[in-house]
């Protein structure tokens, strides 16, 4: 079966479930709607908060350097931010066996990458023959192409993607920066040069130059002619030249962009809207998809290796008053692990209950210490979180959540780490906790996250969760993934595998000047259409 917008029969499904997200979330509304005669030219300077050490949208999962690598490679497909349906981008139709193995492409003609290379269905097979040697360091990517059996060259604009065992959510992550095709040149190279120097793609900007911590400089590509459809111009980009500037300290992103030294900012929190909504800021936001903000233990180390003490600091945890206090007007308490605007989303009756947290401590053995602490056999009952600065809200949060944590006597220490560095600490395991999300508009998300099959990194047991995972993955038909999906979230939430806190809500701040500041799917940024003036 062919289709070059909703290429599913049995696959339809996953289709029809996606656009949940639009009567869930805000759609991809963006800065200046119908704001004038859009200008060609221009520097746009962006600040963000962090920068993960890599330019490679392949290895990339934090949204402040996301920003930036999402520009610089396109991807097969794209996916609409109000209906969630896939519609096309280098690929001008495929089709998709019945039994969801096997996915055929083909690709739009004249593609070049910014070296001048061409565009061909071998490089397609380069890249996805050389995402699951990434491992750990590309943990969203190689998640996505769990199975991957080979990709099968048809001719130069045709190809075949071929899966060891039915793989519905395959469709959708071909529409993710993590899949963005690259040059062959730039899969040849070791994945620490690919960060160290960046890569070649074939996107609207091309890398210009990147000082880690510092900035990130984007110039438009001349000659581009082949967007997203979901687009509304053709050809290449309206600014000249994107720079986004690494400013960790929100106080500062904020005074930059009332003082007009920047053009938009990301990580906007709570206490900064009014004074930005004051100086005529527009503030755009939309809830992210996939796994919420939370604490996720090392499932292996005392004494979270205890699910009880896991299920304690889950009931100790005062959602509601997170939200309300620290984050943006309009973020919701988490009532999953997943966040409210994925597809298959289900309330899993997360409650804050100090009482009952206390009395499962007790029976579990622990008594208290002299400081308040509990403690057992000698030891007080301490646990550390590790973070980075990757949001605004990501310190006072945690600080809120020691205080809450601190009065069923459990004592949460905070380890900031460089953010360049969280993705090696959380492979290694020397972490306790790790305080973070991990944003994706498909349910699978929990497989890359959570099965023991996969990288494992929050070292979960082997249990029947894997085999729920793994099926739902597997299976084309609406009703019975979404039933697969819902059994994991209660038994991820039951188990407490994870702690979820909050429903990370993107939200920016942008100039009046800026228009077409647009939201994907996964409430990311395409700056495609963006102009200033």
């Amino acid at each position: 079966m062919r289709a070059t917008s909703s290429p599913w029969r049995t696959a339809a499904v996953l289709a029809t479930v996606l656009a949940a997200l639009t009567a869930c979330g805000s759609g991809g509304g963006g800065s200046g709607d119908g704001a004038g005669t859009p200008r060609t030219g221009g520097t746009l300077t962006f600040a963000v908060g962090s920068d993960a050490g890599c330019a490679d949208p392949q290895q990339v999962g934090s949204n402040d350097t996301i920003y930036s690598v999402r520009q610089l490679v396109d991807s097969l497909t794209d996916q609409d931010p109000s209906t969630g349906k896939i519609v096309p981008w280098l690929a001008q139709s495929w089709t998709i066996s019945r039994d969801a193995r096997a996915f055929t492409f083909h690709l739009r003609p004249g593609v070049t990458f910014s070296d001048g290379s061409p565009l061909t269905s071998g490089v397609v097979k380069a890249n996805f023959d050389a995402i699951p040697k990434l491992g750990p360091l590309g943990l969203l990517a190689t998640g996505y192409l769990s199975g991957y059996q080979g990709t099968d060259v048809v001719d130069d604009l045709t190809f075949k993607v071929r899966f060891k065992q039915p793989n519905a959510q395959f469709l959708q992550a071909t529409a993710t920066h993590s899949l963005g095709i690259e040059a062959a040149a730039s899969v040849r190279k070791t994945p620490q040069q690919r960060c160290a120097e960046g890569i070649v793609g074939s996107g609207p900007f091309t890398l210009q130059k990147y000082v880690p911590s510092q900035s990130i400089t984007l110039a438009a590509r001349k000659g581009y002619a082949w967007g997203s459809s979901l687009w509304k111009k053709p050809g290449a980009a309206y600014l000249d030249r994107i720079v986004f500037k690494i400013l960790p300290e929100s106080g500062v992103r904020t005074g930059g962009l009332q003082s007009g030294q920047v053009d938009a900012i990301g990580s906007v929190g709570r206490a900064d809207e009014s004074a930005l909504k004051a100086s005529g800021v527009q503030l755009l936001a939309r809830a992210n998809p996939g796994i919420v903000f939370g604490l996720t233990p090392n499932n292996t180390r005392s004494p979270l290796d205890d699910e009880k003490v896991r299920q304690a600091i889950a009931l100790g945890v005062d959602r509601q008053q997170i939200a309300q206090t620290v984050f943006p007007a309009g973020t919701q308490p988490a009532t999953s692990v997943l966040a409210h605007t994925t597809p298959g989303h289900v309330d899993t009756g997360l409650s804050h209950d100090p009482a009952r947290a206390r009395s499962l401590l007790q029976s579990d053995g622990w008594t208290p210490g002299g400081d308040g602490v509990l403690q057992k056999d000698g030891k007080k009952l301490s646990v550390a979180a590790t973070w980075g600065r990757v949001a605004a809200t990501n310190k006072p949060a945690l600080e809120l959540l020691q205080q809450q944590l601190r009065t069923i006597g459990v004592q949460l220490t905070l380890k900031e780490q460089p953010v360049a560095q969280l993705a090696q600490i959380q492979t290694s395991g020397n972490f306790d906790l790790v305080f973070g999300n991990a944003t994706r508009a498909d349910p699978d998300i929990l497989r890359t996250a959570f099965s023991t099959r996969l990288s494992n990194p929050y070292k979960l047991p082997a249990t029947g969760l894997d085999g729920l995972l793994d099926g739902q993955a597997a299976e084309p038909d609406q009703a019975k993934r979404l039933d697969l999906v819902a059994q994991a979230q209660r038994q991820i939430v039951q188990h407490a595998y994870t702690i979820p806190v909050v429903e990370l809500q993107t939200e920016l701040g942008v100039a009046k000047k800026v228009h077409g500041v647009l939201f994907d799917a996964s409430s990311r940024i395409q700056l495609h259409d963006t102009w200033i003036g």
